[in-house]
């Protein structure tokens, strides 16, 4: 009974240093300190004083050569000009137009960290030297694409309790309708998007356990990196708090617009919505409702795991694609059909030493970005950072919640 005892005493210490160490980063991270127009010239450039409803946006005067004179006053207008925009320039290796895109509850840096702010100037030093399309998306400016675009969703996306699983859903339909490049606000570029293909990415490739080879020669429109790479016989995966041993990032992609596989996603969502549809009387507005929908999990219902699922039927049916495969020749790119999948390194560089999985240095020449995981969706949960605890140190768990499931906790 005493050793009992002493074993939940050292569990709930654990625990109490892991949320005190991650609300003392929340608290660094969340430090504002005064914006500086001379550090951050391009955000002062484009952001401030910007007018225009929805976020911000900025088009090369190229682009908008022969357009209508008359200047639009929301971002959704923009993003139907880039669409309908003929003979945009491309990443080359590819059919992706360079487009770039983000999404922030606010477009006035003075209340942002110095790191969003940081990433961003980054970022918009790599639209200008490209000659890319940027866009930033806040709120009214996504709640607006939606019902312009996919007006079917938008009773079921704003009946979702987390904003998180909407901005999910929000970068797959930006994807869909505009193409280019996603990446969140918590990304560093380390290469320019021009520069994310080379022609050594589309070598042919095999998957040693059955020997068959690929070889695409197919024009790339999509580029997704690896998040996990894991052997699949072994639990590493699930401690580590991922859904499947190989799963795919979420936090940055780039896509030629109308692709199958972003449909494939939105399809599996609508299909998730209408099944709670059914069990309420064609109504989310009920508790019941309300319940159901914060109960499932954000992770496989809009989040990578979500993604990831989209991504791997697509390619086994469409390729015959064995998903494992992908964590062989772990190191180097692997192109399968028209996706280019990326290592680990490609978009999770510069991991420590637990979780690393092959991921190397933020200087290897393989890697595109660095992802600063802020986290700003996080909120903490007791019971998810005990299962987290569970799950690393006990390999216990496995189907504890990854984040609050629950809205009332």
């Amino acid at each position: 009974m005493r050793s009992m005892r002493g074993f939940h005493q050292l569990v709930i210490l654990a625990l109490g240093v892991q949320v005190l160490l991650f609300w003392l980063s929340r608290s660094r991270d969340a430090t504002l300190t005064a914006f500086s127009p001379a550090r951050y010239p391009l955000l002062t450039k484009y952001f401030i004083g910007h007018q225009g409803e929805g976020g911000v946006w900025y088009l090369p005067p190229e682009w908008i050569q022969g357009q209508s004179s008359r200047v639009p006053s929301t971002i959704v207008e923009v993003a139907e000009i880039v669409r309908n925009q003929t003979n945009k320039p491309q990443i080359p290796h590819s059919t992706i137009p360079l487009v770039m895109h983000q999404t922030w509850k606010t477009t006035n840096p003075f209340f942002w960290s110095e790191e969003l702010r940081r990433n961003t100037e980054k970022w918009l030093e790599a639209v200008e030297d490209a000659g890319m399309a940027y866009f930033l998306w806040d709120d009214r400016g996504v709640s607006q694409f939606i019902k312009y675009f996919e007006p079917g969703l938008e009773y079921g996306l704003n009946a979702l309790p987390r904003k998180v699983e909407q901005s999910d859903v929000f970068r797959i339909l930006v994807a869909k309708w505009v193409g280019g490049v996603y990446s969140d606000m918590d990304t560093e570029p380390l290469r320019n998007p021009v520069d994310w293909i080379k022609e050594s990415d589309r070598e042919a490739w095999d998957d040693p356990a059955t020997g068959v080879v690929y070889d695409s020669t197919a024009p790339i429109q999509a580029i997704v990196g690896l998040e996990a790479v894991c052997r699949p016989d072994t639990d590493q995966y699930w401690r580590m708090g991922y859904k499947y041993p190989v799963q795919l990032t979420q936090w940055s992609f780039a896509w030629t617009p109308d692709h199958p596989i972003l449909q494939r996603f939105l399809d599996t969502l609508a299909a998730t919505l209408q099944d709670v549809l059914s069990n309420y009387g064609g109504t989310l507005e009920s508790p019941s409702a309300r319940m159901e929908l914060a109960n499932l999990d954000p992770l496989t219902l809009t989040g990578p795991a979500a993604f990831t699922a989209a991504v791997r039927r697509w390619l086994e049916g469409t390729t015959g694609l064995r998903w494992n495969a992908l964590a062989a020749h772990a190191d180097r790119s692997k192109l399968v059909g028209d996706v280019l999948i990326l290592p680990i390194t490609g978009f999770s560089p510069g991991r420590g030493r637990y979780g690393n999985m092959g991921s190397k240095p933020i200087t290897d020449p393989s890697a595109r970005l660095v992802h600063h995981a802020q986290g700003s969706w996080r909120k903490t949960s007791l019971l998810v950072e005990y299962g987290k605890f569970c799950r690393t140190f006990f390999g216990l768990c496995r189907d504890w919640p990854k984040v609050p499931h629950n809205i009332l906790w």
